[in-house]
């Protein structure tokens, strides 16, 4: 057990949900070294409860104009060694890309081998990081496959054999223990130091929906090796929901506008950045979709959203929190 280990948790406003993650990276039976936990300025009492439950020994101050970071220590569950407890207050929300952004920088910088990355809502089984580990050797980025929470569905698909894979067993089915190329990046995503060197870290501009692709696609554009490991499980709540084909591109349904914002303002940079095509396709398809149905409106948010993706116009989510 050589390496330093440091899992990164990004929580917002899901105090309860918080904790049940913690002990779960408590209970690993291949123990952490360290937990990052990054506060997105959370107004439902989180301090308190992280208090209340031994993993932070005082509050932060109320008011702050930049973020701070304190250090404290709680015991594994496993073996009783010591984790050191990371705990970042930032100044105001910056979404999972600043969130993700912070952890990641912050835990590079403090010299851990590897980094564990999850949002608030997923829970780790016990073997979760151990199984992960194991295949260290096979890639610089090995995330867990993400089950829907009570069930042995999917959350998220896995890409596959030119198809995504929504079904476990048809993941089971293909006798793989690792499938490349394919991972839901920040759901018990294990990230090597050694990549994170290379590429940097994630970009804290995109706030929310589309920062964790990328991530994905900037890791393998600069050569990474990604992979799914099909025995290690990861419980989170459903995924993307409902989705939709648009003229074939299938996206989700998105009724919340600070998301839908986000959705087409990242897919138009990435697009830009990584892949003309996919630019025109999503420019093309929703276009025709809101035009076709007279939904004016929409297609003048869509727009708006769009440009300022392409021009890299950042911070406009606010206005939707």
């Amino acid at each position: 057990m050589n390496e330093k280990i440091c899992a990164v948790v990004v929580t917002y406003n899901r105090k309860d949900l918080l904790i049940e993650c913690l002990e779960a990276l408590r209970k690993q039976t291949r123990p952490l070294q360290g937990i990052y936990i990054i506060d997105n300025a959370s107004t439902d009492s989180t301090p308190t409860l992280l208090l209340d439950k031994g993993y932070i020994k005082e509050l932060p101050p109320l008011k702050l104009d930049e973020p701070i970071e304190k250090e404290f220590v709680i015991e594994n569950l496993t073996n009783s060694e010591p984790i050191k407890i990371h705990y970042v207050r930032m100044n105001e929300n910056t979404g999972s890309s600043g969130g993700f952004y912070e952890g990641v920088k912050r835990g590079y910088e403090k010299g851990y081998d590897w980094l564990w990355l999850m949002d608030d809502d997923g829970i780790p089984i016990t073997t979760t990081l151990e199984k992960l580990l194991y295949n260290k050797n096979q890639a610089d980025v090995l995330n867990s496959l993400v089950l829907l929470n009570g069930t042995n569905n999917l959350s998220f698909g896995i890409y596959y054999n030119k198809k995504i894979i929504y079904n476990f067993l048809e993941i089971c089915a293909t006798k793989k223990k690792l499938i490349f190329n394919t991972a839901n990046f920040y759901n018990s995503t294990l990230i090597s130091k050694n990549i994170i060197k290379k590429v940097g870290y994630p970009n804290k501009n995109l706030f929310i929906w589309g920062d964790e692709m990328e991530y994905f696609i900037r890791i393998m554009k600069y050569g990474g090796r990604v992979a799914t490991v099909t025995d290690s499980f990861f419980y989170h709540p459903k995924g993307l929901g409902i989705r939709k084909k648009i003229m074939g591109l299938e996206v989700p349904v998105i009724s919340n506008k600070l998301k839908l914002y986000c959705f087409i303002r990242n897919e138009a940079y990435i697009g830009k950045k990584y892949s003309f095509k996919s630019l025109i396709n999503l420019f093309i398809s929703y276009m025709f979709f809101y035009i076709s149905n007279l939904k004016f409106y929409e297609f003048f948010f869509f727009l708006s959203a769009f440009v300022d993706g392409i021009f890299e116009r950042w911070g406009k989510e606010k206005k939707y929190l």
